[in-house]
């Protein structure tokens, strides 16, 4: 078969000279593929082979490679060189040799129905290939022909080997079309055509399946052709004759998995809900499969059970809706409903006894949505029938997520502890959209359950009893808006009454308390009867995530009525931090906790709570600045500015963050003087610039550094202003002698905040004409070494730009430099990505009329005045044509700059 000349691959096979793609160098890579134990050699001999099978001799050497005397793996290779040849180079086949290529490939597949399973398979992808491709101009009944060659008499091979052949072409078929490269307009004409000749397949199934001489071979190749073809979206009323026989072949251990799968994927189908009387035909199908389901379970037989629950569930989660409209076939589909809510409880814990249960929990999600989404009158039907369902669901999430006995935990693996940590939280989401159906009802459901539990006095309970119960509220008040319920008085009473002698209780314990911390915020009154656990469990490092995370929730929400309990919860606090009881991370959150309660104090306390506090933390910072630099100590620094940065993210003696919630919860007056946090940073200040004179080329260190202040900036505004002037000075030093990212984040902040207000412009200007000085000279060296000051040093601009333009008019800017650092680094961004255009995904600048400003994070303005000379001033929506649009803020702001 001619074909158009293509360069071939200059790699050989493991030699240095480039190797004809002749059928004995493909043999020969092949075995070098396979044997060589060299890995750079298998490398280079997979290289070669991939430009083999693209070359135009692979239309000679593939069919060579298929002769009876070749091993299976060089017949492979020639088949999948087929394949790739017909998939990707169609255009190259002329039209005269479509039908020589398709007997071509219908003789070997005839000849491989007997030899290789594998072999036969890529000859089937080649072909079902060719037929899409041919589809239907060229091919209008390619299915039909198939059938009916591969059905002739007059073959070679045996009839069950053609058959056999003739199911594996027909499996493939479709999903060749799922994958295949076709172009969007044939695509659809080929659905098309599919579509129509299902109808020669499904009666050939059908008689294969249900003629009882069959053998299980190919019933079982029956099963997957008819899986594979009904993901065509074929009517699902076409299908009821398959799937009964689907659900007959259930029985039969060899087919149930390849039943299950054709049975799911045909009830899965998009447009299966439109038929509505084949859905309710399906249903008694469904739960015939009760008996079988129970007997496997009782054996432990999990594929069955697995896979039956598959199927109810895949009827009742796709057509919940439409099965429910079905007013008067309620009882069956709520007979379908509590199938479900067996495979829901099946005995076990997940995942070790069972794997099914977790299979049904999006379904009752959607019935519960299904049944919410209808008119009032037909909902209040439903509920009647379906909220006993779901207390029952209720009871059954809870006890499935019970711990198993410590003893048996001991023996999971880890993996499997984490898996079950996951369906949990699966079950914590259920539990959230049951609240929805059920509402207070079952707050006090779960309140009345564990006040029966610990007050009794008949018979011990169980740990993991209370422990689930324990967290049914908290997935729920973890969520949903509990304030007003009339049972957390209650259960925060009995929480003190909990005998907690194991770790998962404990930590449930501390989850619910920082799930009501709200609810204490308004009830502070109870606060004495919870916060000795959290205090308590501070000791514990097993509880070290839950205590700590539980005392920040309470920290914040509740600060206002911390003050009779701040002493003790700093002492505790500071006790377990020099202890170091907690990992890193819980020690930066319990800094941020102790910042949420000081804020609360009034001055003179909280500076006499940081002193206590950080000195122990500023001396042992003192003694690390006077050591020489090496890795140990470096972690120790690193860690002491994260604590500070940490505390002093949520010290707000302003209670800024109290703004948008209104003046009425404004507890405290604004101090007036200099800020707590301003005090400290003003007096470690030359000890943090005596560890950045030996750390300086340390960016760890130095984002560390400049993380305190950047954090301090945040929360504090305008309160941080007496700083400006000497961190100013500071971040020039240190930019000047090693340019560094974290230093311009820092500066753009600084801009942000302060850069409008005339007394603290002087400074603000030195610094941005600094690092704007030091970083142009740094473009000149070449920015592509230091992307990440290129992408802070372009958000500067962008920020300046926006809140303070006439940074850029002062005569010592280098505007055109700048300009020109813009234009490099938008050449930069388009070679890293490949893209045209915008920079990053960077948004144009302009300057308007009345002063706005366009730039990146900032919408679209609908019109923007251009006073450039070529604009004439016009008021344009697009970037102007003299504008790069690979500009980023600072490109058009230099072309068009504002006036004055």
């Amino acid at each position: 078969m001619e074909r158009r000349e293509e360069q071939p691959g200059a790699a050989g096979a493991g030699a240095a000279p480039a190797l004809d793609f002749t059928v004995e160098n493909v043999e020969k890579a092949l075995h070098q593929l396979y044997y060589d134990p060299n890995i750079e050699n298998k490398n280079l001999a997979q290289k070669w082979l991939m430009q083999a099978q693209v070359s135009p001799q692979a239309w000679h050497f593939s069919w060579q490679l298929l002769q009876p005397d070749k091993v299976p793996e060089i017949q492979y290779f020639g088949a999948s060189a087929l394949h790739i040849k017909i998939s990707r180079y169609w255009s190259d086949i002329p039209t005269d040799q479509y039908e020589s290529l398709k007997a071509q490939l219908f003789t070997q597949i005839t000849h491989f129905a007997s030899g290789s399973k594998i072999v036969l398979t890529r000859l089937c992808v080649a072909l079902a290939s060719l037929a899409l491709s041919m589809m239907p101009d060229a091919w209008p009944c390619a299915v039909a022909d198939m059938v009916r060659l591969f059905q002739a008499e007059d073959s070679p091979v045996d009839g069950q080997g053609r058959c056999l052949a003739l199911l594996e072409l027909l499996t493939v078929l479709p999903e060749e079309f799922q994958t295949s490269r076709l172009p969007q307009y044939r695509k659809g004409l080929v659905r098309a055509s599919l579509a129509v000749e299902f109808g020669a397949v499904f009666p050939l199934l059908e008689q294969l399946l249900q003629q009882p001489s069959s053998p299980s071979c190919v019933r079982q190749k029956v099963l997957k052709c008819f899986s594979s073809w009904v993901q065509l979206e074929v009517p699902l009323q076409d299908c009821e004759a398959l799937i009964q026989a689907a659900f007959a072949a259930l029985q039969d251990s060899e087919l149930f998995d390849s039943s299950v799968e054709a049975i799911v994927n045909a009830i899965s189908q998009p447009d299966a809900q439109r038929y509505v009387n084949t859905l309710l035909k399906l249903i008694p199908l469904v739960l015939g499969l009760q008996d079988q389901l129970r007997q496997a379970v009782q054996n432990g037989d999990m594929e069955t059970s697995h896979g039956i629950c598959r199927i109810a569930v895949a009827l009742g989660e796709n057509h919940s809706r439409a099965l429910l409209d079905q007013v008067e076939h309620w009882q069956s589909f709520l007979a379908l409903v509590n199938m479900i809510m067996f495979c829901t409880g099946i005995p076990g814990h997940y995942p070790v006894n069972e794997t099914t249960s977790s299979l049904t929990l999006t379904f009752w999600y959607t019935l519960q949505d299904d049944i919410l989404s209808f008119e009032a009158e037909k909902q209040a039907v439903y509920q009647q029938v379906y909220r006993p369902v779901y207390f029952q669901l209720v009871d059954v999430l809870l006890h499935k997520a019970q711990f198993p006995s410590d003893e048996e935990y001991g023996f999971w693996s880890s993996d499997e502890k984490e898996q079950f940590r996951i369906y949990r939280v699966d079950i914590s989401d259920t539990l959230m959209y049951v609240y929805e159906m059920l509402g207070a009802e079952l707050l006090s459901n779960l309140y009345d359950k564990l006040g029966r539990l610990l007050t009794s006095s008949e018979e011990p309970y169980s740990w993991q009893h209370t422990e689930a119960l324990l967290y049914g509220f908290q997935s729920i008040a973890e969520t949903i808006d509990v304030n007003y319920s009339d049972v957390v008085p209650g259960l925060i009473g009995l929480i003190p009454r909990i005998s907690i002698s194991n770790v998962q209780l404990a930590d449930t314990v501390m989850f619910t308390i920082g799930a009501l911390s709200e609810w204490l915020a308004d009830h502070p009154v109870m606060i004495n009867s919870v916060l000795p656990l959290v205090l308590h469990a501070l000791g514990n490092p097993e509880l070290s995530v839950s205590s700590v995370s539980t005392l920040k929730k309470i920290c914040r929400e509740c600060k206002y009525d911390l003050p009779p309990y701040a002493a003790n919860i700093v002492a505790v606090s500071q006790d377990v931090l020099m202890k170091q009881i907690h990992k890193t991370s819980q020690c930066m959150w319990l800094m941020q906790a102790l910042g949420f309660l000081l804020s609360a104090l009034q001055v003179e306390e909280i500076l006499k709570n940081l002193h206590s506090l950080i000195s122990p933390y500023i001396q042992q910072l003192e003694k690390l600045a006077e050591e020489i630099p090496n890795p140990s100590n470096k972690l120790a620094i690193v860690h002491i500015l994260g604590l500070l940065s940490n505390l002093f993210t949520t010290l707000d003696v302003s209670h800024h963050e109290d703004d948008h919630e209104g003046s009425e919860l404004r507890k405290l007056p604004v101090p007036q003087g200099p800020n707590p946090v301003v005090v400290v940073l003003q007096q470690v200040f030359q000890l943090i610039q005596k560890v950045l004179s030996k750390w300086l080329n340390d960016a760890q260190v130095v984002e560390a550094v400049c993380a305190i202040f950047e954090k301090s900036v945040k929360t504090l505004l305008d309160d941080f202003a007496p700083m400006v002037p000497q961190l100013c000075e500071m971040l020039g030093r240190m930019y000047s002698t090693i340019p560094q990212a974290s230093a311009l984040d820092l500066t753009r902040q600084l801009v942000h905040i302060f850069a409008h207000e005339p007394a603290h412009f002087p400074p603000i200007e030195a610094l941005f004409l600094l690092v704007t000085s030091v970083t142009l000279t740094l473009f000149q060296q070449g920015p592509r070494d230091h992307p990440d000051i290129v992408d802070s040093f372009m958000q500067l601009l962008a920020q300046a730009l926006k809140r303070k333009p006439d940074l850029f008019l002062c005569e010592r800017l280098d505007v055109k430099a700048v300009f020109q650092c813009d234009r490099a680094t938008a050449s930069m961004w388009r070679s890293r990505t490949g893209g045209k255009g915008s920079t990053g995904g960077r948004p144009y600048a302009a300057h308007s009329s009345t002063g706005g400003h366009w730039g990146p994070g900032l919408p679209q303005p609908h019109g923007l005045l251009c006073r450039h000379p070529v604009c004439s001033e016009q008021t344009l929506l697009q970037p102007p044509e003299h504008v790069d649009q690979g500009g980023t803020a600072a490109t058009w702001f230099s072309l068009c700059p504002p006036q004055p």
